[in-house]
């Protein structure tokens, strides 16, 4: 089946839910939110949650840093 991830389109094995998604395209769940059809997905449902035929789906990665306090 086709989904779209960050705007690009990709074909992925029926029933796939977003955990083994994320291990198909090698991220680790902890260090991402998903959002699916505008719907932002609670970490803990990755594994409950299947994917559908045309879904959007919206891979955010958290990235550290900030700035420096004097």
């Amino acid at each position: 089946m086709q989904v779209t991830v960050n705007g690009v389109r990709q074909e992925i094995p029926a029933e796939t839910n977003i955990l083994e998604l994320l291990a198909q395209l090698n991220v680790q769940p902890e260090r991402v939110a998903v959002e699916i059809n505008l719907q932002v997905i609670h970490r803990q449902q990755y594994n409950r949650v299947p994917l559908k035929e045309g879904d959007q789906i919206e891979i955010i990665g958290f990235v550290g840093g900030g700035s420096l306090c004097r």
